[in-house]
C-alpha cells in the first residue's frame, strides 16, 4: 500500500472541534476522519457523512431468514418428509411462526454484526495505523489527508489557530493491513531466504 502524508490536530474539547470542523471544511481541506473518546452528538453531520444503510442491510437480512425458514420448513414438511399429525394439514402456517421469526431475527442480527465489522474493517489481525495514542482517553483527533497541493505549514498554523492543543505531520498507510500489533511488522513485507 502506498504511504501518504497526514497533518494530525488534538483537541481538548468538543466544544472546540465543532467550530474547528466546519472551518476545515469551509476550507476545502479533505478530513480523513476524526476519532474521539466518547461519541459526540451531531459530528457525523458536521463532518458531511451520509446516513448509514446498515438498517436496509438488516431489512434484507431479515427477509432473507424470513424466507429461508417458510422454504425450508414447507419442503420438509409438505415434501420430504409429510407428517400426519392428529389429521392437521402439512401446511400448517400459524405453527411455523415460532422458528420463523427466531430465523428472522437470528439472519438480521449475525448479517449486520458482519456488514458492520467489514464496514469498520473490524477483525483479528488487521491493524491500523494510530493516530495519537490519547485518540481513546481524552483527546479529540481529526486527522486531515494532504494531496501534492498541500502545504503542510499553513495547515498546521491553521489548525493552531482553530484551537488545536497539538499539532503533528505523519506519513503513514491510508488503510489496514494484515498483522500484530504486539510485533513491529511491516504491511506486506516480503523476506527473502539466502540459498
Amino acid at each position: 500500500m502506498a504511504k501518504k502524508k497526514f497533518v494530525v490536530g488534538c483537541f481538548d474539547d468538543e466544544e472546540i472541534l465543532f467550530p474547528a470542523v466546519k472551518k476545515v471544511r469551509t476550507a476545502g481541506y479533505k478530513i480523513q476522519d476524526v476519532y474521539t473518546p466518547f461519541p459526540v452528538h451531531g459530528l457525523d453531520h458536521a463532518l458531511g457523512m451520509r446516513e448509514t444503510s446498515l438498517h436496509t442491510a438488516g431489512f434484507i437480512y431479515g427477509i432473507t431468514g424470513t424466507t429461508t425458514a417458510l422454504s425450508g420448513i414447507s419442503w420438509i414438511l409438505t415434501a420430504d418428509w409429510p407428517l400426519n399429525i392428529g389429521g392437521k394439514p402439512h401446511f400448517a402456517l400459524p405453527a411455523w411462526i415460532p422458528i420463523t421469526f427466531e430465523l428472522t431475527v437470528l439472519f438480521a442480527a449475525v448479517g449486520m454484526v458482519l456488514t458492520f465489522c467489514y464496514l469498520c474493517q473490524l477483525a483479528p489481525f488487521i491493524k491500523k495505523h494510530h493516530f495519537h495514542p490519547r485518540a481513546t482517553d481524552d483527546l479529540f483527533v481529526m486527522v486531515i489527508e494532504c494531496t501534492d497541493k498541500t502545504n503542510t505549514g499553513d495547515l498546521e498554523a491553521f489548525l493552531k489557530g482553530a484551537g488545536a492543543v497539538e499539532v503533528n505531520t505523519q506519513v503513514a498507510e491510508a488503510g489496514w493491513w494484515l498483522g500484530r500489533y504486539d510485533k513491529n511488522e511491516m504491511p506486506f513485507e516480503t523476506k527473502t531466504v539466502a540459498a
